[in-house]
């Protein structure tokens, strides 16, 4: 997955330039001409809806990589009116802004998968991911896969991301690395890709064992507040281990438990690094998170948002608590129980 692009759309003439961009990267990872048009046609549509309702509207587009190949993420956030009947709103010919009423229907069936959730005058979440026709439709998972979201930006004016993640999957067991280079920009960016080199080498051991050897692989670059969640899904526990400012947070049935991290800087100064389980469940949450993402959030404010793909869980918390003055990730896991 690369970095997100994060688009305003909040009058008309940004539509064209949402339009444009996505269709630039779908060509870019294969997508023929009329796949390519199928990404124009739902980016317009979204767009557009954003521009009629939002107060403030903004895409995100990433492009993903699987074992089918490629396919192209759409996300669109407002902080809009929000729907209070959604699927009155997915039928053709409904509409509160005197159009036809076809968008939402029309973006839907394009997409390979498609997801909203919205909160009267909280706004709107819209996710849709399209593939190449060469590729199948997502399959559904086992009920053991284990399915992801991730909002990954670098600070606004800034191209290049200090923050970096990373996942390995075992059998019945998942790995997640969230890490923070010190400040931003290049700099920041080896340090935290250098977590990830240690962190993929390593991917067999525990995350305690796992940040000490990144704290010694770290000491000639500037450091970095890393995090590592290894969930069991046999034992249903998740052990955490962390050092520096990376939030982890699992939610169950509504609780939301916040795991311990310590204080210091891997690579430079990690006086006391250690392991904590926690419970986990088929219908738990992770969510971990730098520090570009403020901590006060509380997914009890969104009514159904924890049933939702993960994917749409990390836009709709990048869009009320982002802090654009930091580089910025939110990754969210959970099992998605087979169809």
């Amino acid at each position: 997955m690369i970095n997100a692009i994060a688009l305003p759309v909040t009058e008309e003439s940004q539509v064209g330039e949402a339009r444009r961009i996505a269709v630039a990267l779908a060509a870019e990872v294969g997508f023929n001409e009329t796949d390519r048009g199928k990404v124009a046609i739902a980016i317009t549509e979204a767009a557009k809806n954003l521009v009629k309702h939002a107060r403030e509207g903004e895409i995100l587009l990433q492009i993903l990589k699987t074992a089918a190949g490629y396919s192209i993420e759409i996300v669109a956030l407002d902080r809009g009116p929000g729907m209070a009947n959604v699927g009155q709103c997915l039928r053709d010919g409904f509409s509160t802004a005197g159009t036809p009423g076809t968008g939402l229907g029309a973006i839907k069936r394009l997409s390979n998968f498609f997801d909203i959730h919205s909160v009267p005058k909280l706004g709107t979440a819209l996710l849709m991911r399209l593939s190449p026709t060469q590729n199948s439709r997502e399959a559904s998972p086992d009920s053991n896969y284990l399915e992801f979201g991730v909002v990954h930006l670098p600070k606004a004016g800034e191209q290049i991301c200090g923050d970096s993640w990373a996942t390995e999957n075992d059998l019945d067991k998942n790995l997640i690395l969230v890490a923070d280079g010190l400040g931003y920009g290049v700099l920041a960016q080896e340090a935290s890709r250098e977590a990830v080199e240690v962190f993929r080498e390593n991917a067999k051991l525990g995350p305690k064992t796992i940040l000490e050897k990144a704290h010694a692989a770290l000491k000639d670059t500037r450091g970095a507040a890393a995090a590592i969640a290894r969930i069991d899904r046999t034992k249903q526990t998740i052990c955490f281990a962390g050092i520096g400012n990376i939030t982890g947070v699992v939610v169950t049935d509504s609780q939301t438990r916040s795991m311990v991290s310590y204080n210091g800087t891997v690579g430079h100064r990690m006086q006391k690094v250690a392991e904590f389980v926690y419970p986990w469940s088929q219908q738990s949450l992770l969510i971990m998170h730098s520090d570009g993402l403020a901590a006060q959030w509380d997914l009890n404010r969104y009514p159904g948002l924890a049933t939702r793909h993960p994917a749409l869980i990390a836009a709709v918390l990048y869009r009320d608590f982002k802090r654009t003055r930091d580089d910025m990730t939110v990754v969210v896991a959970k099992v998605r129980e087979a169809a």
